[in-house]
């Protein structure tokens, strides 16, 4: 295992203070010069954070928490459900990348949670829905399903031998989250 680049409250201070910045701007400025690619194809990746979220269009963590590339280890499926592959990445990350920090961001309006309270889809979408049935149960209030969602997703995270040994051991840290569309406001559950 790689030493965490920052701790995981530093990196927590950093997403919130990003998310400050993103709420407060009209428009975001990434660096994506040639000097800056160049360093990361370079040198790799280090990011300070891992991020499960909705493949929701609206929903962007770069855009979402100022971020800069190379910050984030953004993991994306619908209705941010975990599986075996995002387990994989997840501990990927964790492990070999250093990065001492894992936030499932949901959000508020999400179609995979509505789909799951309101209709029976089926094909692939059903491997989805009932993952988020197994979270929700019976929830008729579709903002606490969403969060009902994401802490579903993180102890399921946190069931990770491997992610149990990195919190004892180096302090990795996970939590959940949920996006407000209306207003881009993260807040930390």
């Amino acid at each position: 295992m790689q030493s965490y680049k920052i701790t995981a409250d530093n990196a927590i201070e950093r997403l919130i203070t990003g998310n400050n910045k993103y709420v407060n701007s009209e428009k975001l400025i990434c660096d994506v010069s040639q000097k800056t690619l160049l360093n990361f194809s370079k040198n790799g990746q280090q990011p300070y954070a891992i991020i499960i979220t909705c493949s929701d269009s609206r929903v962007v963590p770069e855009m979402i928490f100022s971020a800069e590339i190379g910050d984030l280890f953004v993991i994306r499926v619908a209705g941010n459900v975990i599986d075996s592959h995002q387990l994989g990445s997840i501990e990927y990350a964790a492990e070999h990348l250093g990065t001492g920090l894992i936030v499932v961001l949901g959000h508020n309006h999400c179609g995979a949670v509505d789909a799951a309270m309101n209709h029976k889809p089926d094909g692939y979408i059903k491997y989805i829905t009932d993952e988020i049935i197994k979270a929700i149960g019976n929830e008729k209030d579709e903002f606490q399903a969403c969060c009902l969602n994401v802490k579903h997703s993180c102890e399921i995270i946190e069931h990770s031998l491997q992610i149990q040994k990195d919190e004892k051991e180096y302090g990795l840290k996970v939590l959940g989250a949920i996006y407000h569309l209306e207003t881009g406001r993260v807040e930390f559950l």
